[in-house]
């Protein structure tokens, strides 16, 4: 045998060797984080749907939000000060900082507190940072270098959001997709996939099923029909932008006139008690899955319901309260949608439903993660609507986004790199 043909199989053989090593590394540390993270996001899970109940069964626990934001507001006083959220899991995945460990029990904590209470919040900002934390944490007492503790980051990350929502491609994606707007991180994507399946999986034999939402009627996709629903997702596109500003005005609204944390947390739960005691009705407490689910399995939205919860989300979540804006963005997106397609002649159920993906899609950047999100909940059928809504949602909502640490590394409109921060 030649000398190069021996060098060259020697070379071969080491990258096999070296990329089955790889694999094999990632599908145990995928297995690990997936399972650690995983029963952790299924407890927390269980621990939200009681408090939930509990509220919904004993309404005067609601007086007690004011309580809730001090007890809330002292444990980040004291022991989360340098606390970034959800922004600092990103920005962990960026080199631009670090997650402690500790914010995953404050995170747990103050969010089951703001559920139990009825603050208008998600859940999701809270599971990102307690599976990123998590995940960050097992990197360093694994023998791992830097990147790769990134990527257990993102396992981390994906293994929480597919336990709480039980959408395991979307939550693998979304890990991938959605800190650098334009680039993925496939060098994740294995881990992530696994990690995902096996939170998912796990969460669900432990009783913690995904809401799955029926769309009621889809009609056929038609030119008219086609329009309808883009006009939908260009409406989602103004309604994500509103809810942006929303965000980013009232935190500027209480740094300027409520800088201590104390006195800003008592005053908006106040007027968030004041503002659901006019509006007679506890539909905007919590994560208001219940409107979600009447927009788009029955077609029923009142015109206002998207415009209050998006104001209830703002003032509780730049209060001091945690949880997340993502599933108040679903609300906010399938209530719009609704009343939106009622508006147009269109099938309510079907704009709902593209109108919480194109909502959701607005606020975050993450095309591929939305469609997922819509396959996952609504089945396959109206692939069509879903897939105009959202591309018309992401093209028109410009550069805004949630989360400040986000990075839009390509423009949306032509084929040039920008790298500049999202507009919070």
């Amino acid at each position: 045998m030649k000398k190069e043909t021996k060098e060259g199989l020697v070379f071969y053989l080491n990258r096999i060797r070296e990329t089955m090593t790889s694999l094999g590394k990632w599908l145990l540390l995928a297995v690990v984080s997936g399972c650690v993270v995983g029963g952790i996001s299924t407890l927390f899970a269980f621990v939200l749907t009681k408090v939930t109940v509990f509220r919904q069964e004993n309404n005067w626990v609601f007086y007690f939000l004011p309580a809730a934001g001090l007890v809330i507001v002292f444990l980040y006083q004291t022991f989360g000060k340098d606390d970034g959220g959800a922004n600092q899991v990103f920005a962990t995945i960026a080199s631009r900082d670090s997650v402690p460990l500790r914010a995953a029990p404050l995170v747990f904590i103050s969010t089951a507190l703001t559920h139990l209470t009825g603050g208008s919040a998600g859940r999701e900002g809270a599971v990102i940072q307690l599976g990123g934390s998590i995940g960050n944490q097992l990197g360093r007492w694994l023998p791992l270098d830097e990147e790769d503790r990134h990527v257990m980051v993102m396992c981390g990350m994906s293994a929480a959001f597919a336990a709480l929502f039980g959408t395991p491609m979307a939550a693998a994606v979304f890990a991938m997709e959605v800190v650098s707007v334009g680039v993925m991180y496939y060098t994740a994507l294995v881990p992530c996939v696994i990690a995902s399946l096996i939170a998912s999986n796990f969460a669900a034999g432990m009783g913690i099923h995904p809401e799955v939402f029926h769309v009621s009627h889809i009609p056929a996709l038609t030119i008219e029909s086609g329009i309808k629903v883009g006009i939908v997702g260009l409406g989602c596109a103004v309604v994500s932008i509103l809810f942006c500003l929303a965000l980013k005005g009232v935190a500027s609204g209480y740094k300027k006139w409520l800088k201590n944390p104390y006195i800003r947390v008592v005053a908006a739960s106040a007027l968030i008690i004041g503002i659901t005691l006019l509006l007679h009705t506890t539909d905007y407490m919590g994560a208001s899955t219940g409107l979600i689910e009447k927009a788009i399995e029955e077609g029923e939205a009142r015109p206002l319901d998207f415009l209050w919860k998006l104001i209830l989300t703002a003032i509780t979540m730049k209060a001091g309260f945690k949880g997340g804006e993502i599933v108040p963005s679903f609300c906010i997106g399938a209530t719009f949608g609704c009343v939106l397609g009622t508006l147009l002649g269109m099938e309510p159920s079907i704009c709902a439903a593209a109108g919480m993906v194109a909502v959701f899609c607005g606020v975050t950047n993450c095309p591929l993660t939305s469609i997922l999100i819509a396959f996952e909940l609504f089945g396959f059928e109206g692939v069509a609507y879903y897939l105009i809504a959202v591309s018309i949602s992401y093209a028109a909502s410009g550069y805004y986004g949630l989360y400040k640490e986000q990075t839009i590394l390509y423009s949306k409109y032509k084929a040039k790199y920008v790298n500049h921060r999202t507009k919070t």
